[in-house]
């Protein structure tokens, strides 16, 4: 196994102990203890995850995050908090951290996850062979990871896309929140239903006319989401 994990913490004990569980499993390793040497990494060196705190002096792991994903770098990223906190945990998979996990935490468990992850982001849906998903204008293209609407290029996280594809694979079906969670972010979250309604709001923004009055995705009181055709 050639894959390399970046390791992002200000305190040795939990670099060396990470360090120490993530290549006995067999990947490769490196280290960063702030911010700005995370960010430097992360953008000149090609990695297959990246382990970060939330907490880093110089800049926080929250805007390392954002920071690589507007710069389009889309290496899947665990992110480790001391706070339990519903908000920190919204808000790191907001700006396109694929996973959280709140310390203390287990070495297995991480291990766990970041090989969960790798097989999220390695077997991404497919969508039977189909080059692109069309609803009215707006056209989902899985393979670059894109979408357009009125031949528009529109922006996303990789979350947003991932969600905004699943909706549209499984065109005209109602998905409780539960399942949008389970699909796209994994059962771990399952109960934070606040996720996904963060998301599709943005997606709203991305895709909807009237945001007040949505014709892509519909909210089903009481059930869940639908996306729809409104041609």
């Amino acid at each position: 196994m050639n894959q390399k994990v970046l390791i992002v913490d200000d305190e040795e004990s939990i670099v060396t102990l990470l360090k120490f569980n993530i290549e006995r499993a067999g990947f490769k390793t490196d280290v960063a203890y702030n911010g700005l040497e995370a960010l430097h990494k992360a953008t000149e060196e090609s990695f297959d995850l990246i382990i970060l705190d939330l907490m880093l002096p110089e800049l926080e792991g929250t805007e390392v995050c954002k920071r690589l994903r507007q710069k389009k770098i889309e290496t899947p990223i665990l992110m480790l908090t001391a706070k339990d906190d519903e908000f920190d945990k919204v808000l790191g998979l907001e700006i396109g951290a694929d996973d959280y996990l709140t310390k203390p935490f287990s070495p297995k468990e991480v291990v766990a996850r970041i090989k969960a992850i790798l097989r999220r982001t390695n077997n991404r849906p497919n969508t039977e062979d189909k080059p692109f998903i069309q609803i009215a204008d707006l056209f989902i293209y899985p393979e670059q990871y894109e979408a357009t609407i009125k031949e528009e290029v529109l922006s996303f996280t990789r979350k947003e896309f991932e969600l905004l594809m699943y909706l549209g694979k499984h065109k005209g079906k109602v998905l409780s929140r539960d399942q949008l969670l389970s699909a796209v972010w994994n059962y771990d979250f399952v109960g934070d239903t606040r996720i996904v309604d963060v998301h599709v709001s943005h997606l709203r923004e991305k895709i909807e006319p009237d945001t007040k009055h949505p014709v892509y995705i519909k909210t089903i009181r009481g059930l869940g989401y639908k996306m729809e055709d409104p041609s």
